[in-house]
């Protein structure tokens, strides 16, 4: 003789059954979505990263497609990574004239702070951008360049332009402007980028592809 289950208990089971059904629908519709976006999302990424490359690189310096002649990049704590990363190598004329690439200050005032820098061949700054941050709007977000032109203030300079003492902010008696109320992100992104300049020096014939 069969035993029949409680309505109350028959019930639970339903609604058990039902949510589990709904979440594994969520679940897959999830799946789906990110499936279908991914091609677009990782084209917004490529145009974004172009548009910050000739940002930094005149048209008229190279000849070469920016995201296509690409160089391997090791980690290392100047870059204050410890993950392999691309960068992109400037070429006219068949020769590589500047490269760019990734470095990251880990001391911002709310985290990480990313940034590309682009480096010609003599080790001189064609310029650096903030690709994300973290930082306080209004105060440490002055380093996005659609906030103020202070990063700008990198062009030109290598590491004899100033000379090591005086990659500092000024308030450490450095040649920097720091912001208001907000010495921490840019003293931050002044070390990091000083930073990628000593890596360059360091590793300038694989970064330009001179090595045999």
């Amino acid at each position: 003789m069969a035993i029949e289950m409680p309505s109350a208990l028959k019930l639970s089971l339903r609604a058990s059954i039902w949510l589990a059904g709904f979440a594994l629908l969520a679940v897959l519709a999830l799946a789906v979505t990110d499936r279908l976006s991914a091609p677009a999302i990782a084209e917004q990424e490529r145009a974004a990263l172009l548009r910050d490359l000739h940002q930094l690189i005149p048209a008229d310096i190279h000849d070469n497609d920016l995201l296509a002649d690409t160089v391997i990049i090791q980690p290392d704590p100047l870059l204050g990574t410890d993950e392999e990363q691309t960068g992109w190598r400037v070429i006219k004329n068949g020769k590589t004239v500047a490269v760019a690439f990734t470095v990251i200050a880990p001391d911002g005032y709310n985290g990480d702070i990313r940034l590309l820098v682009a480096i010609t061949d003599q080790g001189q700054l064609l310029g650096v951008r903030t690709l994300s941050h973290r930082e306080t709007p209004g105060l440490g977000d002055n380093i996005d360049v659609r906030k103020s032109n202070w990063i700008r203030a990198f062009q030109g300079r290598s590491l004899s332009n100033p000379e090591p003492a005086f990659w500092k902010v000024k308030k450490d008696n450095g040649i920097f402007d720091q912001f208001t109320g907000a010495t921490i992100t840019p003293r931050a992104v002044v070390k990091a980028v000083r930073k990628s300049l000593e890596y360059f020096s360091a590793n300038k014939d694989s970064l330009l592809g001179n090595t045999q």
